[in-house]
């Protein structure tokens, strides 16, 4: 139980590490000098280069390049971004140099929003009170009065004070609270065992109690119900062995799908990439572009709303290339069985409208909103709490880490940041029949929780009269409290059984 615990103030201190990054000011003598987050004031310049993650809000005035930013917003597919455009915290710069205007110091930026609601989470759920502490807190002054009025009764009764000292002692052994104290405990250790052996790794002991009170689950899109990595879609003939040739020299997550379709092989000469645009370059000494369609000169249907790259060459016709998110295997499945045992569901996602849409129709998810920031996230888990849900968050991204914290339990797949995987109760690892296996698991475990606290109870009921009325010696005492403690902790065996 300690050594969950220390892990509830993880994920405020891996959000701290990342705002106090390193970053370039420019000077008034146009030199940049690298200086901490904490001293940028607003209106300082700064330089951000490629490859470089904004750890302060910016205001671009120079310079135009792709940024990803699926740590802040969600958003699957890089976006690019020109001067006049405010550029957050969080967002990783891909192509070229940009340079923008601080909107403000670093304890003002969109990580310092974040932090602030991963440290009022973690705030919230230090205050819930576990099971076992309500009733240890209840039922030790008990143990204690119980053997003190059993000494004073037997002294008024006539008996020697060599007769009550141990019919006090054996009634303060037999009614020690060791079962009940190895009731929730030994519990957990159980169900986190079996848990860890399905790939889930709990973070925090209280959760299963938690998760156990859970009746509306939040989802994230990207990363959680999609695999976030896009997929090419559309069929096509020899001219996507020529458009994968310029592919092979980006880093863009598109490009990089045709190359995962095609596989290793050359590279165009000469190419040069368009930030925001697409690619071109020379195969057998002519020129081909892939990247959109206004840049390639391409009319494109407004009816198409997915993401898509388009190839053009001499002597051809524009080729088409489409894309989508690829969905957990298991997702459909997995929601439905949730469906099934009385669970509310909700997509909250930061990606855009159309590609939120077509997930929550597949998955048949009535209720869901796009294009959500990251205190959007969390003013709606509050306003969920304040309806009298019990809600559970599952997300992987930097924008999820807030609403994960104030969530009253929450999940993080493995392959999401640390910042969100120490803000969660726990970390999943596979599809989302993890799910599934934490409110099952979790559901068993507050029900042998209880039945240890039920056996304990009924135990002392019995043995306390008998001790109080001189009927055992402290050696019985021993044994039978020992005997109490064996009960509740095969009971908590049975949690190995579950079934998810």
């Amino acid at each position: 139980d300690a050594r969950l615990r220390r892990h509830t103030q993880a994920a405020a201190h891996e959000l701290a590490a990342l705002q106090n990054r390193s970053l370039n000011r420019i000077g008034p003598d146009c030199r940049a000098e690298a200086i901490r987050a904490d001293e940028v004031q607003k209106g300082d310049r700064i330089l951000l280069a490629a490859g470089e993650r904004a750890v302060v809000d910016l205001k671009i005035t120079q310079g135009t390049s792709g940024i990803d930013e699926s740590m802040v917003s969600g958003e699957s597919l890089p976006r690019t971004i020109r001067s006049g455009e405010t550029l957050y915290a969080g967002s990783l710069n891909l192509d070229h140099p940009l340079t923008g205007e601080a909107l403000g110091p670093a304890s003002d930026s969109l990580l310092s929003q974040i932090a602030d609601m991963l440290e009022a989470g973690e705030q919230k759920r230090a205050r819930y009170r576990q099971i076992a502490d309500k009733a240890v807190s209840l039922y030790v002054p008990f143990v204690h009065t119980t053997a003190a009025l059993a000494f004073v009764a037997w002294l008024l009764m006539g008996a020697s004070v060599h007769q009550a000292v141990l019919i006090a002692v054996s009634t303060l052994i037999i009614s020690c609270p060791c079962a009940l104290a190895l009731a929730a405990p030994v519990a957990q250790v159980v169900a986190s065992g079996t848990l860890f052996k399905k790939g889930i790794y709990l973070r925090s002991g209280d959760a299963l109690e938690r998760f156990a009170e859970i009746d509306h689950l939040v989802l994230d899109k990207t990363g959680t119900l999609t695999l976030g990595t896009p997929r090419l879609v559309s069929a096509h003939g020899a001219e996507i062995q020529l458009a994968a040739r310029l592919a092979r020299a980006r880093r863009h997550p598109l490009s990089r799908a045709i190359v995962e379709t095609v596989g290793p092989g050359a590279i165009a000469d000469d190419v040069r990439e368009h930030p925001g645009l697409g690619v071109e370059g020379c195969v057998n000494g002519e020129s081909y572009r892939l990247g959109s369609a206004e840049w390639v000169g391409v009319h494109a249907p407004a009816s198409r709303t997915g993401p898509s790259l388009w190839f053009v060459g001499p002597d051809m016709d524009p080729v088409l290339f489409e894309f989508e998110d690829q969905l957990q295997s298991d997702a459909r499945e997995t929601l439905a069985v949730l469906k099934q045992r009385g669970l509310s569901l909700e997509i909250l996602s930061g990606d855009r409208e159309e590609a939120v849409s077509k997930i929550a129709d597949i998955l048949m998810i009535e209720t869901w909103l796009a294009q959500v920031s990251p205190t959007g996230k969390a003013d709606r888990l509050e306003t969920l709490r304040a309806s009298g849900k019990k809600v559970m968050m599952v997300g992987d991204g930097l924008n999820d880490a807030g609403a994960l914290a104030l969530a009253h339990a929450s999940l993080a797949p493995g392959g999401a940041m640390d910042v969100s995987q120490s803000a969660s109760d726990a970390v999943y690892s596979g599809g989302l029949d993890a799910l599934r296996t934490v409110l099952s698991v979790s559901k068993r475990t507050k029900t042998v929780m209880l039945q240890n606290f039920g056996l304990a109870a009924a135990y002392n009921c019995i043995a306390v009269p008998i001790a109080v009325t001189g009927h055992v010696t402290p050696l019985i005492a021993a044994i039978a409290m020992s005997a109490s403690s064996l009960i509740v902790t095969l009971n908590a065996l049975r949690i190995k059984g579950v079934r998810t």
